[in-house]
């Protein structure tokens, strides 16, 4: 990955840490030169700064003052939390890590997984039993391997049901075997009598190191004569930017006139990628701006524009010069997949499928403890470094995705109990796309009932890193 690359102007760096020179030779804990590496690179940084006071450049009057600042509070993630601006609603997506190591694996696509995608549910409902149904296996995996098919339902792991209070510790280990079960709806229309029995299904997975190809699936599917083109893209990867670029040589070879993208579980990625797919999709609006980045008002100089392109590294961009293109979305949808569709719409028709979005515009970068806040001569004592919020992205038009998440135009929620097969045209949210491609979305469009299980809020599938939309390329600020 060419992660975050510096050469940023020497009197730029030196504005942001020639105030505070006195004030390293007082440091002398560990714990206190995290945190002064936190303020620092938050005081430079962060999206946000004009609206938190103590990240005001003239915010200390002294050495001293600075120090007792540092010294109340208790831990870097302390710090670090105090200074984020309206954690609830606007700034959502700053994070600070303790391993860098891991977060750059994360970013290369690299992470430690069996391969299960799934969700938690608290079954049935006001009870403490908990069950999980599978939504999504990934590709050349361990579960992939063990043949776990989406939509399966399991209930207890080592054999022991899961409930509210364990599932986190089971679910957590590196091996584990899941004990497989039938939903049945015992022939009424009430929740109240349902109930899962064990269909006898085992199967064992252990998390290893894994690689994913964000290009999950790429397919023609033959629609009333004419050729559509799927795409289910699971995150902006830079890492695989050939491959998404193969998956559109494929559709370019079979003259498709239409292509439906899914996104539903794409958290975002990099900016650049997203760029780069927009490019694919047309190809009409070469040197056009697909994008803005806005930082805070301390590094105007730093605003970049991304632009509709005709190759990467070398490499020809295979356009499809379309003026509609279909995007399927969940509510984990965000960052660099709203990105696209925010991008697109003033150039093209983009017809949104499914539930409303995630609502994130904002690009991070990632801040080291360096003297430029580079990869480059990092400080050995520890493996922190922070992940803020930096720009604001906004489209052609300067407009940014909205808090709240994209609506789509065509609303189908996906089922917890009706899944699909992913790729399947009588998938339902596929199908609900694929009946507008036919003009016939008001006869055969599926009407998806929202699940009435009861989700629970679990990180136990998800790599912790992945809802990161982040600059990885000659826009970063680090060139």
């Amino acid at each position: 990955m060419k992660f975050l690359k510096l050469s940023l102007l020497a009197l730029v760096l030196f504005a942001a840490t020639s105030c505070f020179d006195d004030m390293d030779d007082t440091i002398s804990s560990s714990t206190t030169n995290v945190k002064d590496f936190v303020w620092k690179g938050m005081n430079f940084w962060y999206l946000y700064k004009s609206e938190i006071p103590d990240l005001a450049d003239n915010r200390f009057s002294s050495n001293e003052e600075y120090s007792n600042y540092l010294n109340s509070f208790l831990t870097p993630e302390e710090l670090f939390e105090s200074l984020i601006y309206q954690r609830e609603t606007v700034d959502r997506f700053s994070a600070i890590v303790d391993d860098y190591i891991a977060l750059e694996q994360s970013f290369d696509g690299t992470s430690y997984s069996n391969g299960l995608k799934y969700t938690l549910y608290e079954f049935p409902e006001n009870s403490s039993n908990v069950i999980g149904i599978i939504k999504m296996v990934l590709n050349d995996s361990e579960a992939s391997a063990a043949g776990v098919q989406r939509g399966q339902i399991f209930n207890s792991v080592d054999g022991t049901v899961l409930n509210i209070d364990n599932y986190g510790q089971l679910l957590n280990q590196q091996s584990y075997t899941l004990g497989f079960v039938d939903y049945n709806d015992n022939g009424t229309p009430e929740n109240e009598d349902d109930f899962v029995e064990s269909n006898g299904q085992t199967t064992s997975l252990t998390k290893v190191v894994y690689n994913e190809n964000p290009v999950y699936i790429s397919s023609i599917l033959e629609v009333n004569g004419e050729n559509v083109g799927y795409l289910m893209y699971n995150r902006f990867n830079n890492n695989y930017d050939s491959h998404l670029n193969n998956a559109f040589a494929e559709f370019q070879a079979s003259n498709v006139q239409h292509v439906i993208m899914d996104f539903r579980y794409n958290p975002g990625g990099s900016v650049n990628t997203a760029s780069l797919l927009g490019s694919m999709v047309t190809g009409q609006f070469t040197g056009e701006n697909f994008s803005k980045l806005i930082y805070n008002s301390d590094l105007q100089s730093q605003n970049s524009t991304y632009e509709f392109k005709d190759s990467f590294n070398g490499i020809g961009i295979n356009h499809l010069n379309l003026s509609k293109v279909y995007i399927i979305t969940s509510a984990r949808t965000a960052s660099a997949s709203e990105l696209v569709i925010n991008s697109l719409n003033p150039y093209i028709d983009v017809v949104v499928v499914g539930d409303e979005t995630v609502g994130k515009s904002q690009a991070s970068i990632t801040v080291y403890d360096s003297p430029n806040f580079t990869a480059q001569n990092r400080n050995p004592t520890h493996t922190y470094a922070l992940q803020p919020l930096v720009a604001q992205s906004i489209n052609s038009l300067d407009e940014a995705v909205p808090s709240s998440g994209l609506v789509p135009e065509i609303e189908v929620i996906e089922s917890a109990l009706n899944l699909g097969v992913l790729g399947d045209v009588n998938e339902p949210l596929l199908a609900a796309a694929l009946a507008d491609i036919q003009g016939s979305s008001g006869r055969f469009a599926p009407s998806i009932e929202k699940p009435f299980l009861k989700p629970i809020d679990s990180d136990l599938d998800k790599n912790p890193f992945e809802d990161f939309m982040y600059l990885d390329d000659d826009h970063s600020p680090f060139k």
